[in-house]
């Protein structure tokens, strides 16, 4: 490519509200870095952000999730002319897909008929939802699986490039059938000035609680898939020991009605912003969180560099975040009175609590989001310049599941 060319690049997101969850933070590392002396961006969302950006935004058609009420969906078709036509004129040297959504395949398409590479970043771990949006109906959770994992296999393969998180994600991913040579480890960083032990404030908790009793706090989007129901059992655990602890929840979504009705006596404090999240964090002594169904787990390294000492599930990607026994405990995922145990061992154990804290602020310092954001305007760049050496980099073909027509 020419030196004094910038690389244009179009990014497809269903949705770009700034905090809303975990993914969307990951890809806000990234735009608010970049380097726009060398890089073009133009997004395609169905939920365009709140904020002004430097960048041409082009707003999809989209309507609200039936069973998340805060997430939209995202339908190309619906002004597919005149999508195909901002793309033509804007000619992206690369594409960026979020998530396999119909704008995701969308883009996709677009890339295979134009050949444009693509990269992606494997941000949320849809088949590990299934068991909790079909629980009333079991009998679909396997069907319903088999066609979550052939629409990976049509999304992912064909990509050029996809960032994972962590080696287990790498695993289960080529457990679905998608190929070694697409995937790429590529962890998360964290602001380690927003999130550190430094913002611990006792009159700040003082204020939420009106005592001084050790905080049990579990912090994220208050949804089933979260695996809420052992988080209510490990609550009922320890008010059956009489454990003298606060259970402290931060998050909002649509099973906090029953995770209040459930949680009677914990104290609930919605949604927070980042500087609050993070007194909370330092606040607090053990944070508890029970998901399988992460695929990194960024909730896991804020609590941990804030001085909170996690016990998780043995689950999903977070659970390669947490070194059992050194910076946190592990646990079986529905096994409340585990939970427990290893959360009286922390509170009861003042050495154990401070050599876990350190070993944890000592591993979440080496997550930097500055080197992150460098690997991917690199790799950006790579994709570029062999698209433009003429190298086949995809298939001349629709794909098997086409969401976009």
């Amino acid at each position: 490519m020419e030196n004094n060319k910038r690389i244009r690049v179009a990014f497809f997101a269903d949705i770009l509200t700034r905090g809303l969850d975990g993914a969307i933070k990951t890809m806000y590392q990234l735009i608010d870095k970049v380097p726009e002396e060398r890089f073009e961006f133009m997004f395609c969302t169905g939920t365009p952000p709140d904020e002004k950006m430097n960048h041409r935004i082009l707003e999809i058609p989209s309507v609200v999730i039936p069973f998340n009420s805060n997430y939209t969906a995202s339908f190309p078709y619906f002004s597919k002319n005149k999508l195909t036509k901002a793309l033509s004129e804007f000619k992206p040297d690369v594409i960026h897909i979020s998530t396999p959504s119909p704008l995701g395949f969308f883009g996709l398409n677009y890339a295979s008929k134009n050949n444009i590479p693509v990269l992606s970043i494997y941000h949320t771990n849809f088949l590990s939802y299934m068991k909790y949006y079909f629980r009333s109906l079991p009998f679909l959770i396997k069907p319903v699986e088999a066609v979550v994992k052939n629409v990976y296999r049509n999304f992912y393969n064909i990509c050029n490039m996809v960032y994972v998180p962590t080696t287990q994600m790498v695993k289960e991913l080529k457990d679905c059938g998608i190929s070694r040579k697409p995937l790429k480890l590529w962890q998360r960083g964290i602001d380690l000035e927003l999130f550190n032990p430094s913002k611990k404030d006792k009159s700040f908790i003082h204020h939420l609680t009106g005592n001084t009793k050790p905080c049990i706090l579990f912090a994220s989007r208050l949804v089933w898939e979260k695996n809420l129901e052992t988080l209510f059992n490990i609550y009922d655990e320890a008010q059956a020991r009489q454990l003298d602890v606060n259970f402290i929840i931060a998050g909002s979504g649509v099973a906090e009605d029953a995770a209040r009705k459930r949680m009677q006596n914990a104290i609930f404090l919605g949604f927070l912003d980042h500087e609050k999240m993070a007194k909370v964090y330092a606040s607090c002594d053990v944070f508890v969180f029970p998901s399988i169904s992460e695929t990194f787990g960024n909730v896991v390294i804020e609590a941990m560099a804030s001085g909170c000492v996690p016990v998780i599930a043995r689950g999903g990607g977070s659970q390669a975040l947490v070194k059992h026994g050194e910076t946190g405990f592990l646990c079986e995922p529905c096994d409340a009175g585990e939970y427990i145990e290893n959360i009286k061992s922390i509170l009861n154990n003042n050495s154990l609590r401070e050599m876990m804290q350190l070993n944890g602020i000592n591993y979440t310092s080496t997550l930097n989001w500055d080197h992150l954001a460098d690997e991917y305007f690199t790799d950006l760049e790579l994709l570029a310049a062999r698209s433009s050496n003429n190298k086949v980099l995809l298939p001349d073909k629709s794909y098997p599941i086409n969401y976009a027509v």
